[in-house]
């Protein structure tokens, strides 16, 4: 009785991590039709964001969809700044990594995209500014 005990918690945690993996695995299926036919796309911990048709949208995961946050249209962008995620207005360095957000500038309208890597949020920032210029 004492041995079937012990096994207990290796099936519970069995069945957990086969729960997060199926969530996963279905996060990433809805993410691939959401983002189909975008030029950009990003799926990471802070959410998913695509760029289709000249508009940015950014979403978050929530009950098995993807809700719209904001968008942004490209070709009243102006400036793109790589800001630190939760430390007000402060810039990242070239160094910095992890959590960040990119602040978009344009017409008058802020707004920030949320990114897991700074990494991968300074790929976006050039990517957009071309994107940018090539919709002038």
């Amino acid at each position: 009785m004492t041995h079937g005990l012990l096994w207990f918690p290796l099936l519970i945690a069995f069945v957990l991590l086969t729960g997060l993996g199926w969530i996963e695995k279905r996060r990433q299926a809805l993410y691939r039709s959401w983002a189909k036919g975008a030029e950009l796309a990003k799926l990471d911990s802070s959410g998913a964001a695509r760029l289709k048709e000249g508009i940015l949208c950014w979403s978050n995961f929530e009950a098995g969809k993807f809700n719209d946050k904001d968008s942004f249209e490209i070709k009243q962008l102006e400036l793109v700044e790589l800001m630190a995620l939760s430390s007000g207005e402060a810039p990242l360095t070239n160094e910095s990594q992890g959590q960040c957000r990119l602040r978009l500038i344009g017409s008058g309208k802020e707004t920030d995209v949320p990114f897991a890597d700074a990494e991968r949020a300074r790929e976006w920032m050039s990517q957009l500014m071309e994107k940018a210029r090539c919709d002038l």
